[in-house]
């Protein structure tokens, strides 16, 4: 009876004890984490949190819950460098991109999409590459179509990228390798309404100025920027019900083709910034921390995964999805509360540079 009594009066003591561990273990990872750039933390997530999709901060510092995969392989589409774990979007996103892959085989580019970056399961910062592509709504797409033989996994992690530039002219696009189907594919992935914006060098906006005979509507939608000579930018606006996805400043009206293109082929963009001699040298950059993105990407940092990667893969047209996933594809029935916000520049530049880039 006295052996009895003295074991349960130690479960309580064991239990108090157990609690205390795992309570200590959760504040040393918080603390660790604390200390660890959010670009490693998000870089180092395999899988997505298990959670309807939401959209959390702006394109260039968030994160996204509830993130689907698109199958590495499609009918009209290839996914590239698999190795770096990027094509994981928003639902929306996702069928965004098995429709533009039909609708650019339509165009006769090939036999579908090779398909560069979309976002990390998690989205997040990424440990290179990128600012943005951080809510799972941005994604790049190769200027070079997908070919008839499909690439194996090892050609799609050595595959170059083609430019469409000239090597020894400025800004100006190869005439041998733009084609009126190239520009037709952009002006087509601009012309869905729940796509904000295209990005793509501004050699390749100005030759849609100049060349586009077609509706100059969409026009406006394609923004010059840095780099994107070799693939295009695909941009959604944030979705309806996405209470905490922070939408961007809208696209000035009218086509693109004015001054704000042309400050582009002037030498102020490019003009490296003039050093001060007598200035202390500027701190490094520091790396940016859980805490500078919005709150809730700590819950999803922290959030239980899918037991695999099959569960969260978007089924195409004609395939089915899960039981398991099916909550992944349930949008959040909230209103929209976040106001615009002004992106910050992706790269450093003159302070000149013209709005709604």
């Amino acid at each position: 009876m006295h052996t009895m009594k003295k074991s349960r009066g130690a479960r309580p003591l064991a239990m108090a004890l157990t609690f205390a561990c795992a309570f200590a273990t959760v504040i040393s990872d918080t603390a660790s984490a604390e200390g660890r750039p959010a670009k490693e933390l998000f870089g180092g997530m395999a899988l997505p949190a298990k959670a309807a999709p939401s959209p959390y901060g702006s394109y260039a510092k968030g994160c996204i819950a509830g993130a689907v995969a698109i199958p590495t392989d499609g009918p009209t589409w290839q996914a590239m460098r698999l190795s770096r774990n990027r094509r994981w979007g928003h639902p929306e996103m996702i069928a965004l991109l098995e429709r533009f892959s039909k609708d650019a085989v339509q165009l006769g580019w090939g036999s579908g999409i090779l398909i560069g970056d979309i976002s990390q399961p998690r989205g997040g910062p990424m440990l290179s590459g990128h600012a943005s592509h951080q809510i799972g709504l941005d994604a790049d797409i190769w200027f070079t179509p997908k070919p008839a033989n499909p690439l194996s996994a090892q050609q799609r992690e050595d595959l170059p990228f083609t430019s469409m530039l000239e090597k020894d002219k400025f800004l100006t696009v190869d005439k041998r390798l733009w084609t009126n189907t190239h520009a037709r594919v952009v002006v087509q992935a601009a012309s869905y309404p729940q796509v904000e914006r295209i990005f793509v060098n501004p050699a390749i906006k100005k030759k849609l100025c100049d060349t586009w005979t077609g509706d100059r509507a969409v026009l406006g939608k394609i923004r010059p920027i840095y780099g994107h000579d070799a693939h295009f930018h695909i941009r959604m606006r944030c979705p309806e019900g996405a209470a905490g996805c922070k939408p961007q400043a809208a696209v000035p009206p009218g086509d693109g083709c004015d001054q704000s293109l042309a400050w582009w082929f002037t030498k102020e963009p490019w003009a490296a910034p003039k050093k001060d001699p007598n200035a202390k040298p500027a701190p490094k950059p520091r790396a940016m921390q859980i805490a500078d993105l919005p709150k809730a990407c700590a819950m999803v940092l922290d959030a239980q995964g899918p037991s695999s990667e099959y569960e969260v893969t978007y089924q195409a047209a004609g395939g089915s999805m899960p039981g398991s996933a099916a909550s992944a594809f349930t949008a959040p029935s909230v209103a929209r509360v976040a106001e615009p916000f002004e992106l910050p520049a992706i790269v450093p530049v003159p302070p000149a540079r013209p709005a709604g880039w």
